[in-house]
């Protein structure tokens, strides 16, 4: 049977489906992007002052947890990010 490779269907590696968050946190999300973009990338991506100021995870978290538009992009990102992490790493 052929493995299948729609971005929608992406797990990770504990078999959960990316797109669903499962067990991820706010914090584990951002630091990961963090690590893997870096601050100035992060501002590029998503233009929010939070990443372009003074950047911090503190700082970066409190933002998120009260500005639903904004944690919606950051989680957007991450699912997208990891996504393509994912099926590259299949290929």
């Amino acid at each position: 049977m052929a493995e299948t490779t729609n971005p929608a269907d992406a797990r990770d590696e504990s078999g959960h489906l990316i797109r669903e968050l499962h067990g991820v946190t706010l914090a584990q999300i951002l630091e990961y992007l963090v690590a893997r973009y870096g601050w100035p990338e992060l501002d590029r991506r998503i233009r929010i002052n939070c990443f372009a100021v003074n950047p911090s995870i503190k700082s970066s978290l409190t933002f998120l947890r009260r500005t639903p538009w904004a944690r919606t992009k950051v989680e957007e990102l991450y699912i997208q990010t990891r996504t393509q992490e994912v099926l590259g790493k299949k290929r």
